[in-house]
């Protein structure tokens, strides 16, 4: 038996008597029990560097036991470990002097330990007397010490990836701490581990079912802070373990985010149940992508066929008219319902009387944002009273030319995703012998059909013909129509439709420049070459008066959609710009880098942007508002790059020339687009007062995009304030109502967010509308208020129903109680933390506000999505018992 080191404690008490009285005001601090054992530690010290191997053994048990047993809470040190400070120093020194055998690697282990808080900054002592020391279990020595070591290794390996030194002995231990983390619900801390030492794999195999959602949740929302590649490699990690624990819609969404169809196809094929497939369905359709289900995905053919309906989202007027029933709004409303006019004081009332062709064009389109979808207002679908035509063409009568064009095209806004009845009510159009009006129609095709998909393909079959006639507005009409039926479905038939006519030398520069743009629609984000060649080669042939006309601005923009999103693969056709005309190769140069980076949040690139931005250039220099808006385009992906670049933004605006000005609003619109912020509303409000009058109008517009939809009465209050006050400018006057109707867009049923799935997912179609048309606002005069005013309605392809309408097996509507509130971040917290707050509880369907989130309130039944947006089916929990 190994002698008790108590046995002989009285000897070595003395010998430090003469330290005592340096130490007696500190010592008087401690209780009798810190002294006891404080002299114990000290005292198996020295029993340490005693020559006899049995008492060095018992000294350490003793001490091993004594750190161990030590509990210590997160602000203070334990106690064993703040006495054993001081022999820090003397232990390390003996131990390089031990012979090799079980007592030396017994002290490693201690050492390691004490390292933890007595090593100094970058020496990763802890890390090196591990490795020397035992292989025990990790975690005995509690959580502090695992996190500790594990910081070490990061720091290490970094070391030896530099010098290319062998790691194995790392990655074991790295083994053994993601096991202890993920054992412990530490999953960040696992994750975090394991992408310093660039081994995420490891993962795979210490997920279980109770970690895996955690565990995800955290990769998903950390990818959007990494640098590429790395955070394609985390989704990808996170993609994996949701299939491995049929997690399928999850699974879905990163597949969707990382726009890999491989993935995509694999989820339909992996997934054996029709009912989550068919939710599956409604996720792609309202991601807005074309997807064609083959045999492999659903075998039966009824089942695949019911499944591609869905996925071409024939349901989406139906469930959006349920809402509107449920909500109550049915009812038409007329633009003078909107603007309110008898809130305001007299003089702004008295002069709107007049029927002037500016202000019915602005009616026209007030009318058709307000009763988008509805299928029913007061304008253009009041049934006539005689057989001539009735009032639907009298409206239509009192715009004027190109007014026509809009007039025609509003009706398929109200008839919007209606295809049969739209098709059916714009055909009168057709046999009028105007062109104006005929154009109108051919756009009127396009919008009824936006976001739906059919199999006989009528907008094609209507609007083929159309493309290579005579008369140029004709020519735009069928050509935006395809454009905005047809976006983001990589039609081949239209690229052999639209192609030629960019490198027809007859054609004019305004049918050439929509080509671009409904190209760029169709191939968005495809990075498409031969369309490329296409637009290139378009840009090249224009001629120098040419490249400084408005309308020149949308070649370089439809060249961008192509690589929407798409970051480093742009980079050759970039390398191409650079050899353009130096009238449009900066604008070119800006526009494809904004697009490439869309919704991306690289930091660097928006760096990049500001830097472009903060050059004081001579006012022909027109690359700066495309810049501007790129900050936007590439910062919106999260809250925080969100918060920055509005703060940027806010710079610019004092000390930007008057070409940046004119942007900023609205790259602000842009960021808050449907989603009303008080400090963007202010900046907005000030900034329509502005003395350039250009940079009012932007202002203007944007205050309808941040409240589009929302029916925000601040901003509508702001905006009848500011119909008074322009009433004699037409052009502001005419801005003032277009905000009106998209503030009150689709009776404030609908959103033009191109985020969706809790701000996870970006909809391609949904940002190329967007920016489409914020482009074309950095010239309001010469498009918005010149003869293209048409363009507002490319906002179409982002216009979605905030809505979640719950359906039933059979998706019928099913009405069943939820709770919406403001959703709280909840990554990373331990436990089942709450992910609303302040909610209420409303039966669907229901309308959900920016930063809303929706949870059912009932057990009876369990949602086949995870996130309760737009279309969820709902299917009887089994388990569910009704309380009597």
């Amino acid at each position: 038996m190994a002698p008790d080191p108590n046995a002989s404690g009285s000897g070595s008490v003395p010998s430090k008597e003469p330290k005592r009285k340096k130490d007696d005001k500190k010592e008087e601090d401690l209780s009798d029990e810190d002294l006891a054992l404080k002299q114990q530690l000290e005292l198996y010290v020295e029993r340490v560097q005693d020559p006899d191997p049995g008492l060095q053994k018992v000294a350490l048990e003793s001490m091993r036991q004594e750190i161990r047993t030590s509990t210590s809470s997160m602000t203070s040190v334990p106690k064993p470990l703040k006495f054993l400070r001081p022999h820090y120093g003397t232990l390390k020194a003996y131990y390089e002097t031990m012979q090799d055998s079980d007592l030396k690697t017994y002290l490693a282990d201690i050492l390691s330990v004490l390292a933890l808080t007595m090593s100094a900054e970058g020496e990763r002592e802890s890390l090196k007397y591990r490795l020397l020391g035992s292989e025990g279990e990790i975690g005995s020595w509690g959580h502090e010490y695992v996190r500790n070591l594990a910081g070490e290794i990061a720091q290490e390996y970094a070391k030896r990836q530099i010098e290319e030194a062998p790691i194995d002995d790392l990655m074991e231990l790295v083994q053994q701490i993601v096991a202890f983390h993920m054992k412990h619900n530490a999953e960040p801390e696992a994750v975090d581990l394991l992408m310093e030492v660039e081994d995420l794999d490891l993962l795979i195999e210490h997920v279980d079912n109770t970690n895996f959602k955690r565990t995800c949740l955290y990769l998903t929302s950390s990818a959007r802070y990494l640098p590429g590649p790395d955070d394609m490699l985390v989704l990808d990690i996170a993609y994996t373990i949701y299939v491995k624990f049929e997690e399928y819609p999850n699974a879905l969404q990163i597949a969707l985010y990382l726009d890999n169809m491989q993935y995509v196809k694999q989820v339909f094929t992996l997934c054996d149940d029709l009912l989550r497939k068919k939710q599956f369905c409604y996720i792609l359709a309202r991601h807005g992508i074309t997807f064609e289900l083959d045999d492999e995905m659903a075998a039966d053919d009824d089942d695949r066929e019911a499944l591609q309906d869905i996925i071409n989202n024939t349901k989406l007027s139906e469930g959006y008219l349920t809402l509107a029933r449920d909500i109550e709004v049915m009812e038409p409303k007329s633009p003078e319902d909107i603007y309110k006019a008898h809130l305001l004081d007299g003089r702004a009332s008295a002069g709107a009387s007049v029927d002037s062709a500016r202000q019915n064009l602005a009616a026209t389109f007030v009318n058709a944002f307000v009763n988008a979808g509805f299928g029913q207002d007061k304008l253009m679908t009041v049934p006539s009273d005689n057989s001539s035509g009735g009032s639907s063409a009298n409206w239509l009568f009192k715009n004027k030319e190109h007014g026509k064009t809009s007039a025609a095209a509003s009706l398929s806004m109200i008839l919007l995703w209606d295809v049969d009845a739209g098709l059916a009510q714009i055909d009168k159009y057709f046999h009028l012998s105007d062109n104006h009006v005929i154009s109108g129609a051919l756009l009127g095709v396009g919008i009824v059909n936006c976001g739906i998909k059919n199999d006989c393909d009528p907008a094609l079959a209507l609007l083929g013909d159309y493309v290579d006639k005579e008369d140029p507005s004709i020519r735009i009409g069928a050509i935006m129509g395809l454009g905005i039926a047809y976006a983001g479905s990589q039609n081949e038939q239209i690229r052999s439709k639209l192609a030629p006519i960019l490198n027809d030398a007859k054609a004019p520069l305004d049918v050439i420049a929509f080509t671009a743009i409904s190209l760029g629609l169709v191939y968005v984000g495809s990075c498409n070459e031969e369309v490329a060649q296409a637009i290139i080669f378009a840009l090249m042939d224009r001629s120098e008066s040419e490249l400084g006309e408005p309308l020149t601005r949308l070649l370089p923009l439809g060249l961008g959609l192509l690589y929407l999103g798409k970051q480093e693969r742009v980079e050759a056709t970039a390398e191409v710009s650079k050899t353009f005309n130096e009238k449009i190769r900066k604008y070119c140069d800006m526009t494809l880098l904004s697009c490439a980076y869309a919704g991306t949040g690289n930091v660097l690139k928006v760096q990049n942007l500001l830097g472009h931005c903060s050059q004081h250039l001579d006012k022909a220099e027109t690359h700066q508002g495309p810049a501007v808006l790129g900050i936007a385009m590439v910062a919106m992906a999260e809250e925080l790059g969100i918060e920055m670049a509005i703060r940027s933004l806010e710079h610019l605006l004092q000390y930007g020339e008057q070409n940046i000005r004119r942007a900023v609003p609205l790259a602000l619109g842009l960021l808050c687009i449907s989603n009303p912020k008080v400090n963007v509303m202010d900046t907005l409000s000030r900034l329509s007062h502005d003395t350039d009058s250009e940079v009012a109008m932007a202002a203007v517009i944007s205050l309808g995009l941040i409240g589009a939809g929302t029916n925000n009465a601040r901003i509508a209050g702001m905006l009848r304030n500011l119909s008074s006050y322009y009433y004699k400018d037409a052009s502001l006057l005419f801005c003032v109502r277009i905000a009106q109707g998209l503030v009150h867009l689709g009776k404030g049923l609908l959103t033009l967010n191109p985020y969706h799935s809790e701000r996870f997912l970006l909809s391609p179609t949904a940002l190329a509308g967007i920016i489409t048309m914020l482009h074309a606002c950095l010239d309001m005069k010469a498009i918005i208020l010149g003869k293209y005013h048409y363009v507002l309605y490319y906002i179409v392809l982002a216009m979605q129903p905030r809505m979640l309408l719950t359906v039933d097996e059979n998706l019928k509507t099913l009405s069943v109680p939820v709770r919406v509130g403001q959703a709280i971040d909840v990554v990373g917290q331990a436990g089942r933390p709450k992910t609303i707050t302040g909610f209420q509880t409303h039966s669907t369907p229901v309308l959900l506000a920016a930063g809303d989130r929706a949870e059912l309130a009932t057990e009876k039944y369990i949602p086949l999505s995870p996130i309760l947006e737009g279309f969820v089916i709902l299917k009887e929990n089994p388990n569910y018992r009704e309380e009597h």
